[in-house]
């Protein structure tokens, strides 16, 4: 990986904020169980290597929404994200963490990090996933131990999230 001086990340600034922003509404989207959104993060017939799952995104996201609806509960962060742009095509290395509570011999929490290796291409001047590699590092699985009506730190009552376009966020923040 070649290092940029300020001048170059400068120059890149933009494109290095639209790839951000397309692997946020990547989590955003996965976590919301919202397909349309997920179906904006890659182009057409773009490949994926992901979890047990390889073909292309149309495909993954036809064999991925059950899965995602199946979880009680899903939150997909990232961490450390590298950019090595070149022209219209960048490579991406984005740090994650997965958490998820997922029923099926027994409701348990799964733990995940690893990385999102993506091949990323600019067309008509947007970023967008072509290709997808999910490494992964680590993980746990423990049985699921939270207790919803006692809440975190015995605090019951609180505004709850959803996998769902339900999710407060879409109305609270007015996003579409």
């Amino acid at each position: 990986m070649q290092i940029k001086t300020v001048a170059q990340l400068k120059d890149e600034w933009a494109d290095r904020e639209s790839i951000r922003d397309c692997l946020f509404r990547y989590s955003r989207a996965i976590d919301r169980c919202d397909m349309e959104l997920l179906k904006t993060v890659y182009w057409p017939g773009a490949i994926d290597h992901h979890t047990g799952f390889e073909g292309t995104a149309e495909e993954f996201i036809a064999w991925a929404e059950p899965r995602l609806r199946a979880m009680e509960h899903s939150v997909h962060m990232l961490g450390n994200i590298l950019i090595s742009l070149e022209g219209e095509k960048a490579a991406v290395e984005s740090y994650l963490w997965s958490v998820a509570v997922v029923a099926g011999g027994g409701t348990r929490e799964v733990l995940v990090c690893g990385r999102y290796l993506d091949r990323f291409e600019r067309r008509n001047g947007e970023w967008r996933i072509a290709e997808r590699m999910v490494v992964h590092d680590w993980f746990r699985e423990n049985p699921d131990t939270g207790d919803w009506s006692k809440g975190p730190f015995g605090m019951s009552g609180l505004a709850l999230g959803a996998g769902s376009r339900d999710d407060k966020s879409y109305t609270w923040l007015e996003l579409v």
